[in-house]
């Protein structure tokens, strides 16, 4: 009988991970499974929006989920560090109290100090927000909004029997994700939080959008998402950070070295 090799799972020195929206309409929860099979890290930063539980809203919630959260505590369990950072949609987390979840570290902000020696702040960041979209009643109106539009274009979707190709509702989320973010200094703002603590860089979450750049003289690292874009940022045994965009395989995009150069 022909005998299998195992596929070895990609092996980083740290996995930064943002905005699953875990029980929410749209959340990539079966991708973001097979992303977390194909990869290991030391040290796992989950950069808030985990879980998307805020509101008393229905979660849709399956087997898919339960097996990232086991997958996830089970890692911690053997040793690997898994750092949690709740965010603006699973600011409940920080309440929980449960012998689960006290094998992560919970924190609002964490310093990562990189194999190169730079030191990276790392926080959801709707701390940075403009102050209107940090009202309580903005993120409410903000998740129902994108609940009910999820939910049609999935009805749309099956109507027309498109599975793939993004929507008319999915396509108006994006562009009003957009022009939200027209105006709302929060990259500078997050890179001067950076700067004052004095940090090289910055490693987010929270705008769903992947992003591995210079700011104002700071790196700025944002995660993406998993409700749009299933992307991860991940950095090498170097200390080289990396943008990774899961479409059944890992595909990099931007790369930042510790030379400070850009490379494709």
């Amino acid at each position: 009988m022909a005998e299998f090799a195992l596929p070895r799972r990609k092996i980083y020195r740290s996995l930064f991970v943002s905005d699953l929206h875990l029980g929410a309409w749209g959340s990539r929860a079966a991708r973001f499974r097979e992303f977390l099979r194909d990869t290991e890290a030391e040290t796992i930063y989950l950069v808030g929006d985990i879980f998307d539980v805020w509101h008393n809203g229905r979660l849709h919630w399956s087997a898919v989920h339960d097996e990232i959260v086991e997958d996830l505590l089970a890692r911690a369990r053997s040793g690997v560090r898994v750092v949690y950072l709740p965010g603006n949609h699973d600011n409940a987390v920080r309440a929980i109290d449960s012998p689960q979840f006290s094998a992560f570290e919970l924190c609002e902000t964490a310093v990562h100090t990189a194999a190169d020696g730079t030191t990276y702040l790392v926080l959801h960041g709707d701390q940075c927000d403009a102050r209107i979209l940090r009202w309580h009643v903005m993120t409410r109106i903000g998740s129902r909004g994108n609940a009910i539009l999820r939910a049609a274009d999935q009805w749309l979707k099956q109507r027309l029997h498109r599975t793939s190709e993004r929507g008319l509702f999915e396509l108006a989320i994006l562009g009003v994700n957009a022009l939200m973010l027209v105006g709302n200094r929060f990259e500078e703002r997050l890179a001067a939080l950076a700067r004052a603590g004095g940090h090289d860089g910055v490693i987010c979450g929270h705008y769903h959008k992947a992003a591995l750049h210079l700011r104002d003289g700071i790196v700025y690292a944002n995660c993406g998402d998993w409700v749009d874009n299933q992307t991860a940022i991940v950095e090498r045994s170097d200390g080289t950070l990396q943008v990774l965009e899961w479409s059944g395989e890992t595909r990099s995009a931007e790369v930042w070295s510790p030379e400070r150069r850009f490379s494709s």
